[in-house]
């Protein structure tokens, strides 16, 4: 099976290649990929594209451990106390339902163009599948289960960490997940509206000159990053979550 994803992924990029050398005729809004390899070498020499690199993903990486740090405390609160669900859940809806670039240009003045706007994005859009899913993991706990380990004299702690977030990893993990293309989405975002460096700010850059090689490397190496980032999440969800 990895042969024919590699084959299907190797076979994409070549079709890409001849499509866009011989069948399409405007060059100036699309690039090939060996055209994006020359720009990416390039970019890599000048110390450009190390630079936008890390700047995105210190700007996620900091967010997206907010968010979990957050967010997880808050969906254990809310599974497990239906006042404190009742005065949140409009507020958690609500917000989750809002679109982060409705918001962005907003973050934009409050925190300027510097790491913590583009954190506060990120923060905003991550912690909301985090929440969310951590709730429904708790609440969805078998009753057998609960009353089962009760049945052994379990007190209500025991039972919370012995069987309720056991039971619950998956949806974290789940929410964990989703929250990484979000959190990548949320970074190119407050990027395209206000930004001195970052991947997102390569592309505007790029699409303000046409310059289709520079935005096609900014682009597939956040495709990029968000593959790997969901891959090695795969790998640790297997290795603590075992017994899905």
């Amino acid at each position: 099976m990895r042969y024919l994803s590699l084959a299907s992924v190797v076979g994409g990029f070549l079709l890409w290649e001849l499509a866009g050398r011989f069948l399409v005729g405007q060059s100036l809004f699309l690039a090939v990929p060996s055209q994006i390899v020359e720009a990416a070498v390039k970019l890599w020499a000048a110390g450009v594209l190390q630079r936008h690199i890390i700047v995105s993903f210190s700007e996620f990486i900091i967010g997206y451990v907010i968010a979990i740090a957050i967010g997880l405390p808050i969906g254990l609160l809310l599974a497990v106390s239906p006042r404190f669900r009742a005065i949140l859940s409009p507020w958690v809806d609500g917000l989750y339902a809002t679109p982060v670039i409705a918001i962005a240009p907003l973050v934009i003045l409050w925190f300027g163009i510097g790491i913590w706007s583009k954190v506060f994005v990120v923060v905003s859009v991550v912690i909301f599948p985090v929440i969310i899913n951590t709730e429904a993991g708790i609440r969805s706990t078998p009753h057998n289960y609960v009353e089962a380990i009760r049945c052994f004299g379990a007190s209500r702690v025991q039972v919370f960490l012995k069987v309720m977030i056991p039971s619950a990893l998956p949806f974290i993990f789940a929410g964990m997940r989703l929250g990484i293309g979000r959190g990548l989405i949320g970074v190119v975002v407050g990027e395209l509206f206000g930004s001195r460096a970052g991947l997102g700010r390569l592309i505007a850059e790029s699409a303000e000159t046409f310059n289709m090689p520079n935005l096609f490397v900014g682009v597939l190496l956040l495709a990029a990053a968000g593959i790997l980032l969901t891959s090695a999440f795969h790998a640790l969800e297997r290795r603590i979550v075992h017994w899905t």
